[in-house]
């Protein structure tokens, strides 16, 4: 787990540095649209962007922010799945991951989501770019980021509540893992009773042996009254 954490905290890294150049990025994708004569439909996949870097990018600093873009990309299809190997999680962190994984998609169409607060990056572009060329690519990387964290902080929790709970089993436990000792204990001290017993038990057979040897009896008289 301290791994996938170190992992997501490298990739927020690039990605703040990334988010830095924004308007660069944006700047790159305009520039590569209108060499490849389409400015009309959206940026709408990372296929997409891909294409625009390959064959429709000449400036190399456009193609530098492209190509971060992209490299951010693949480290967080590379992290999905690793996190998918970690543990093996429950609905909800299989259905945070499957999120991940289709938006990560290099053919899904992510025109239609946004990234709202706390993230700005919607609000850096005009209207027009919002709306209907770049809202979508530059929500992708902080809403897979999220859903990530959000992850991670799940599993976390759950984890720690498995601990806690086999922690509160052993305590229920102890008592009966201290029985067999207890026993162990009391054998030692009926054994070293058991002579005294048997003198007690010798003592009192040779009491009644004494106390029952039969009376001698008294000289018969007539009846009447005697001195």
């Amino acid at each position: 787990m301290n791994e996938v954490v170190e992992s997501l905290r490298k990739i927020e890294q690039n990605y703040k540095l990334f988010q830095q150049q924004q308007f660069s990025f944006v700047r790159a994708l305009e520039h590569s649209r209108e060499e490849a004569h389409d400015s009309i439909r959206p940026v709408s996949s990372i296929t997409q962007v891909q294409c625009y870097k390959d064959h429709h990018c000449y400036n190399s600093t456009d193609r530098r922010i492209l190509n971060m873009f992209i490299s951010i990309c693949n480290d967080l299809r590379s992290l999905c799945h690793e996190l998918e190997t970690v543990h093996p999680g429950d609905s909800v962190s299989n259905g945070l991951l499957e999120k991940c994984k289709v938006l990560l998609n290099d053919s899904n169409d992510f025109t239609a989501i946004r990234a709202t607060y706390p993230h700005g990056v919607v609000n850096y572009l005009s209207l027009e770019e919002a709306r209907h060329r770049y809202g979508g690519v530059v929500s992708l990387i902080p809403i897979v980021i999220d859903s990530m964290s959000e992850w991670i902080t799940y599993m976390k929790r759950h984890m720690l509540y498995k601990v806690s709970q086999g922690r509160a089993m052993s305590k229920e436990e102890t008592p009966i893992s201290q029985t067999p000792s207890a026993v162990h204990l009391a054998a030692p001290t009926s054994v070293s009773n058991k002579p005294t017993v048997q003198l007690q038990e010798k003592d009192f057979q040779r009491y009644l042996a004494e106390n029952q040897r039969p009376q001698q009896k008294a000289p018969w008289r007539p009846p009447g009254k005697h001195p």
